[in-house]
């Protein structure tokens, strides 16, 4: 061999080894498309896993009312809200996990205010139990706004919203529900105007004269609305049918508290919450409507603070 011949071999050895790799590498995939395709014949899912769309029930109703399935819109509209909560997991998920913990808080309230039960899902659609603040300004589990919680008896200031007291929203809640139910006779209604306002509703009663929430024509929102409820109510109330299959400890425990009432200054809450044994998180995460670190209270009102029983929450040295 000519020592240039030599050269030549010596030059070319790293591209021939390159080609070596790729027609490897190409090996490999081609290989492997085909373990694929054997596992999941002609390219498809294994039969095992379906999605499929959830069956409706045959009869609804909300407060007693009865839903009219046999009204293909009607039908179509609960149908989507059902595809929704039944394939948005997460969402439904902690939906479940949250109402183990509040629906005890707000169900008595309810029945002192002669509210149907249903209205507990109307609290779930609005917030999915947290105390949200929305775009607009709406704060709560009840998601209200300033004007309505003051007219409703709720206290705003820079120290106190409660807004964000769970039991004082609720029962606000229950009263503009009352006002409704006493202008048009329907709960249905009722709920629809928690979401479209009171005048907003009445006003297209009269305008598309009718008396019926589901032969309204109205905003997207507002027209979802009920069909949300209804459907968050299907769902908690037959998860198994759903899909869901959550044991009694994946849900979120109702807190253990008690009650001491106050009616002077506190002039630091963080101080407060360590005389209870507690700390200022704590303090907070049970009573979210206080919205500062001191309480001037210079008119001396009294206020419920809700206290965890000793031991039923772990504090966290410091």
């Amino acid at each position: 061999m000519s020592k240039k011949r030599h050269n030549n071999i010596f030059f070319l050895l790293p591209f021939i080894v390159i080609l070596a790799i790729i027609v490897l590498l190409f090996s490999s995939f081609v290989n492997e498309n085909v373990k694929v395709k054997e596992e999941i014949p002609n390219g498809n899912f294994p039969q095992e896993y379906k999605i499929i769309s959830p069956k409706l029930p045959n009869q609804l109703s909300f407060c007693r009312e009865k839903v009219p399935l046999e009204n293909i819109d009607v039908k179509e509209r609960l149908d989507r809200e059902i595809i929704v909560n039944t394939y948005w997991h997460s969402l439904s998920i902690l939906s479940m996990k949250r109402a183990n913990r509040w629906f005890p808080v707000i169900e008595p309230i309810l029945k002192e205010y002669n509210i149907p039960d249903d209205f507990k899902y109307l609290s779930l659609t609005e917030s999915i139990l947290t105390n949200t603040t929305s775009p607009a300004g709406a704060v709560g589990f009840w998601q209200f706004k300033k004007d309505a919680a003051r007219e409703y008896g709720l206290e705003i200031n820079k120290e106190i919203d409660e807004r964000y007291n769970v039991k004082k929203a609720t029962a606000a809640a229950c009263k503009f529900l009352l006002d409704s139910y006493k202008k048009y006779g329907s709960w249905t209604l009722a709920a629809a105007s928690y979401n479209y306002g009171k005048s907003g509703i009445a006003e297209q009663l009269v305008r598309q004269e009718t008396n019926n929430y589901y032969n309204l024509v109205l905003p997207e929102e507002t027209s979802r609305y009920v069909f949300r409820i209804l459907a968050i109510k299907e769902v908690l109330e037959n998860p198994s049918k759903y899909g869901f299959h959550l044991n009694p400890e994946d849900l979120y425990p109702p807190y253990k508290t008690y009650e001491i009432e106050i009616n002077t200054k506190i002039s630091n809450w963080a101080k407060f919450a360590k005389s209870k044994g507690i700390n200022y998180k704590i303090l907070k995460m049970l009573n979210p409507w206080l919205r500062e670190s001191f309480l001037t209270n210079k008119k001396h009102k009294t206020y419920k603070i809700a206290l965890p029983v000793p031991g039923s929450i772990y504090v966290i040295p410091d």
